[in-house]
């Protein structure tokens, strides 16, 4: 669990998610491709519609509406939502059972009686509140026009996206696996070939054409090539800087990465304007100025630190 980033370090929710670890994630891929959505909830895995104040669990004595366990939802992080209130809401219902029929279990040992349990509780109490404060406090923020322009001028980048196709000619030591009875080509090879198709390229050929026959991308070559729109900083350095700095219908010199040599065609280069990109502007800015108050606030509040233990003495 993350100590900074969100200030709720402890929730209902985390003990719930820690009971069922997730599957580890899928190997990286090993070229340049763009987002793919792979797990999407169709509609019959969805809940039906009920009434907020409808009791959906009950566990003795503690009863827990629709909209508790919706609230309860909003608590998890959140790539973890979508299967919460889909495909997973039993799952996750029945670690919310585990949470209450435990803390029931707890009370009967007077375990809640225990200084153990009142420390936890003076913590997690305000860690919560805090967290519910951090929050209020990003939505009572309103940058204004000049604060905005200011941040959109400092974070233009941000705000582009390429559309490009390329061919992708693995050399040796590659972390892309090679095509069975294929050769492994030296990176001086690689590179010969890589210029060979580029001549083809400039005399004419489709380039389309020319990727679905060579490169080892095996999944863009189907396409032509084609990864779609990406935005700055998805693809390696050395295939971003150069597809970044190149016109729609440029066509690039051989670039080189961990992975081979790449032809890179640029088909479309979109930028956002300020007014485009002035929603999304203010939204990044609210926790940064959220995190500034809270500083305003520890600045004002009375905070003694015990200097030996903390090790502050030697200053």
């Amino acid at each position: 669990m993350k100590f900074f980033g969100r200030i709720i370090l402890f929730c209902p929710a985390a003990y719930l998610l820690a009971q069922n670890p997730q599957a580890p994630p899928p190997k990286p891929i090993a070229q340049p491709q763009p987002t793919v959505t792979t797990g999407v909830d169709n509609a019959a895995t969805k809940p039906p519609v009920v009434p907020p104040d409808q009791v959906i669990i009950t566990v003795g004595d503690v009863k827990i509406t629709a909209a508790q366990f919706d609230a309860l939802i909003n608590t998890l992080p959140e790539q973890y939502r979508t299967m919460a209130r889909g495909s997973a809401r039993k799952q996750f219902a029945d670690n919310v059972v585990k949470v209450f029929v435990l803390a029931a279990e707890g009370r009967r040992r007077k375990l809640d009686e225990t200084a153990t349990y009142r420390d936890q509780v003076l913590f997690a109490d305000s860690n919560v509140l805090a967290g519910i404060t951090n929050e209020e406090l990003g939505k009572e923020y309103t940058p204004d026009e000049a604060e905005t322009r200011k941040y959109y001028d400092e974070h233009k980048s941000d705000f582009e996206q390429v559309r490009a196709r390329h061919i992708l000619i693995r050399m040796q030591g590659s972390p892309l696996s090679a095509t069975p009875g294929q050769k492994e080509l030296t990176e001086a090879e690689a590179m010969a070939k890589a210029q060979e198709l580029r001549k083809r390229i400039v005399a004419g050929e489709d380039f389309a054409k020319v990727a679905e026959e060579n490169s080892d991308d095996t999944q863009t070559r189907v396409k032509g090539g084609d990864l779609g729109f990406f935005h700055r900083h998805q693809m390696v350095p050395s295939f971003d800087q150069a597809a970044f700095t190149m016109k729609p219908g440029e066509l690039s010199e051989p670039v080189k990465s961990p992975f081979g040599y790449h032809l890179i065609k640029v088909e479309e280069h979109q930028a956002k304007s300020f007014e485009e990109a002035k929603p999304e502007l203010e939204q990044r800015m609210r926790p940064q100025q959220a995190q500034k108050a809270i500083e305003d606030l520890v600045k004002k509040a009375t905070v003694i630190l015990d200097p030996v233990y903390f090790g502050l003495a030697a200053k």
